[in-house]
């Protein structure tokens, strides 16, 4: 058990790993919560677990909202049985390493807080003015991760369209047609028992769909975050924060040269023509995976020329 407790203190000393923070961060809270029901299902005190629950669920219901609005954020680190978290976490892990190749850790974690909010957003204002959700008002309540996931996998496809992932009996499929069935599926259901999560779906869609747009005209939606991120971690180490400088993620167009932040402040050359026959070359030999971080960063910056 130390060493397992070792090896997760190990992850979080570590930088550009946000999708393993994030996916044991989830993790944690599951496990958290699992351990809760069992101890008031064995004390019989089930009421004490309801109210844990109610203290992390976002209610439908905007006035109980009011009473509770920390759960905005606490209900898409929740999630209710293995099948639950186990999708999400495998599609955090998936399409959020793309993400986190081209655009680091920090944009990564901005990417799902904002999913994640937005989704949450969306299911309160949908629960509250539309006449169809009147009915589910008082009973209906959102929790887990799905639309952070959802601005992950939308903002990987809208970034890398033409990337592809290898899919078990069907074989490579390009991002662009996942997460349009994603998407197809969660429309298919905005009427039935779940519709509310399927409305944060689409919410979590959109905020990375516009993310990425935003960013490719250099435009950052997560820059609050950072400097709520920057804000704390001063507060807490009492020390200045110092940055490294980081290779740029991507270029997009002529209006906006690279991707930059505070911390991201350097760009990697425009590759020439050389460099580009060298890396489509390893390509065909070696396979996509083969290539280093830099010579990813430099076959994308070539296609947005």
């Amino acid at each position: 058990m130390g060493s397992i407790f070792d090896d997760v203190k190990g992850e979080f000393s570590k930088t550009n790993n946000a999708v393993v923070k994030l996916i044991l961060l989830n993790l944690f809270v599951f496990v958290t919560v699992i351990v809760l029901y069992i101890i008031f299902t064995f004390g019989q005190y089930p009421v004490y677990y309801e109210w844990v629950m109610e203290q992390l669920r976002l209610p439908a219901d905007f006035d109980a909202f009011l009473h509770r609005p920390w759960t905005l954020l606490t209900n898409f680190f929740v999630h209710q049985g293995p099948f639950h978290i186990f999708f999400n976490m495998l599609s955090l892990y998936w399409f959020g390493q793309v993400l986190e190749e081209y655009l680091g850790s920090r944009r990564l974690v901005a990417l799902y807080l904002l999913g994640g909010l937005g989704g949450g957003l969306l299911f309160l204002a949908l629960y509250n003015t539309l006449p169809y959700f009147q009915g589910e008002l008082a009973s209906t309540t959102l929790v887990g991760a799905s639309g952070a996931i959802f601005a992950v996998i939308l903002g990987a496809a809208t970034l890398l369209p033409d990337h592809t992932f290898f899919v078990f009996l069907i074989g490579p499929v390009r991002l662009k047609y996942i997460a349009a069935l994603c998407i197809i599926i969660s429309m298919a259901q905005l009427v039935g028992p779940n519709a509310g999560g399927n409305v944060a779906h689409i919410a979590g869609a959109m905020v990375g769909f516009g993310f990425i747009k935003s960013l490719k005209k250099g435009h950052d939606w997560g820059t609050p975050i950072y400097a709520i991120n920057d804000f704390f971690r001063k507060l807490f180490t009492g020390k200045p924060n110092v940055t490294i400088p980081q290779r740029a993620r991507a270029t997009t167009t002529s209006a906006a040269r690279h991707f930059t932040s505070s911390s991201e402040n350097s760009a990697i050359l425009i590759p020439n023509q050389d460099e580009i026959d060298a890396i489509l070359d390893k390509i065909s030999k070696s396979g996509y995976e083969s290539l280093t971080r830099e010579e990813k960063q430099k076959l994308y910056k070539a296609s947005q020329q």
